[in-house]
C-alpha cells in the first residue's frame, strides 16, 4: 500500500509540474529568426518588472493570478500581467527560443529547460524598491550572478556567449515617488538617480559575460488608462510624459556611452515609447476595464467589479498599466525592423 501511495505521489507531482511548465511557457522560438543575426542566441535572461514578469511573483502578492488573467493563454491564471502572453514571450520568440523559466519555478524544471535561460523579473519591483516587497533589480542580477557562481547549470562563459538580456524598466521607481508625496521639482534629479542605476546594473550583466542586452525606453506613463480615466480615456497626460521622455533621453544616452566605451553594440534599445503611440494611432489604445476597479476585483460577497471585453483582442490595454497579447504583439511588430537591425551588428 506504501508503496502504491508513493506512485501515486511521484505521479501527481510529474503532472503538475508538466502542467505548469506547459502554463508559464510563452510563445515558441522559431529556428528560423536565428539566421537574422550576426550570432545565435540560445538563451534569454530577463529582468525587471510586469511587463516581463511571467510567473515569479507570489500569489497572495498579485492580481496577476486570479482571474482573468490568462484568459488567453494559457487559458487561466498563470502569472502574467496579461490575458495571455507579455513582452517576454515575445522577444524570445523574435530570438527564436522558448520564453525562459521563472526563477521562483527553477527547482521544478529539468536542466534541458533550463538551457533556454531564466526569467528573474517580478511584478511591482524597480530600479529601487517600490511598494511591493519583492526583489529590486540589484537583487535580480544578484540571484542570477549566484547561479552562474554555483556553476552547476550554466558554464561561464561558453553559455553566455550566445545569450540576449532583457532588462525592462516600466515605471515602477516613479510611482513609488509620487506615493511619496515628494515635490514635484525633485523629479527630474530622482529621474537621473534611476537612469544613473540603471547603467550601473547594465554595466554589472555586461561583465558577467551576457553578449546582448535589450534595454526598453519607459512606455508613455501619461498615456496609460489609470491615467486617461480622468479624460474618459480622451487625452495622455502629458507632463507625465514630458517627465518620461526625459527618462528615455537619459537612458539613451547612456546605452550610447556604454556602446562606445566597449567598442561593441552590446545594448540595444527598444523604443517602447514610439511604439506604443504607433499603435494608439493605428488602432487606438481601448482599454479592457473600467477605471473605478482592476482586473479581478471583487466586493465583499465576492461579486465581479470588473469589465472584461467580449474580444481581448480589440483592445490594447487589458488593465490599468498593462498591454493585451494583442497589444504586445502589435508593440513587437513595431519594434521588428529596428531589432533585425540591432541584432545584426557585431
Amino acid at each position: 500500500m506504501d508503496s502504491l501511495i508513493k506512485l501515486f505521489v511521484c505521479f501527481y507531482v510529474f503532472l503538475f509540474t508538466s502542467l505548469l511548465f506547459a502554463e508559464i511557457n510563452g510563445v515558441e522560438g522559431s529556428d528560423k529568426n536565428h539566421r537574422l543575426y550576426g550570432f545565435r542566441p540560445t538563451k534569454l535572461f530577463v529582468f525587471g518588472d510586469s511587463y516581463a514578469d511571467t510567473g515569479n511573483i507570489k500569489k497572495s502578492l498579485s492580481s496577476s493570478w486570479k482571474f482573468p488573467y490568462g484568459i488567453t493563454f494559457p487559458g487561466k491564471p498563470a502569472g502574467r500581467f496579461s490575458d495571455g502572453r507579455v513582452a517576454t514571450d515575445f522577444l524570445a520568440k523574435f530570438v527564436g527560443i522558448k520564453s525562459p523559466i521563472p526563477y521562483f519555478w527553477k527547482n521544478y524544471a529539468g536542466k534541458k529547460r533550463l538551457q533556454h535561460g531564466m526569467n528573474f523579473a517580478y511584478g511591482g519591483t524597480g530600479v529601487f524598491n517600490t511598494q511591493a516587497p519583492l526583489p529590486n533589480m540589484t537583487t535580480q542580477i544578484d540571484f542570477f550572478q549566484n547561479i552562474l557562481t554555483a556553476g552547476d547549470i550554466y558554464n561561464i562563459p561558453s553559455n553566455l556567449i550566445s545569450s540576449v538580456a532583457l532588462v525592462s524598466v516600466a515605471g515602477n521607481d516613479y510611482s513609488t515617488f509620487i506615493s511619496q508625496n515628494r515635490p514635484a521639482s525633485d523629479f527630474p534629479a530622482f529621474i537621473k538617480q534611476v537612469v544613473d542605476q540603471t547603467e550601473v546594473n547594465l554595466r554589472r550583466l555586461h561583465a558577467l559575460g551576457v553578449e546582448k542586452v535589450a534595454v526598453p525606453l519607459l512606455q508613455p506613463l501619461g498615456c496609460l488608462p489609470g491615467i486617461t480615466f480622468a479624460s474618459s480615456f480622451q487625452r495622455c497626460n502629458e507632463t507625465q510624459n514630458a517627465l518620461v521622455r526625459l527618462h528615455n533621453s537619459l537612458l539613451q544616452q547612456a546605452v550610447i556611452k556604454l556602446n562606445n566605451e566597449i567598442k561593441k553594440s552590446t545594448f540595444i534599445i527598444l523604443d517602447l515609447y514610439n511604439a506604443f503611440l504607433t499603435v494608439f494611432n493605428n488602432k487606438g489604445a481601448n482599454p479592457g476595464v473600467s477605471s473605478e476597479y482592476n482586473c479581478g476585483s471583487v466586493d465583499e460577497k465576492g461579486v465581479k467589479k470588473y469589465m472584461i471585453c467580449d474580444d481581448p483582442k480589440s483592445a490594447f490595454f487589458w488593465d490599468g498599466s498593462h498591454p493585451t497579447e494583442e497589444g504586445w504583439r502589435s508593440v513587437y511588430s513595431v519594434l521588428h525592423q529596428s531589432l533585425t537591425a540591432s541584432f545584426m551588428k557585431a
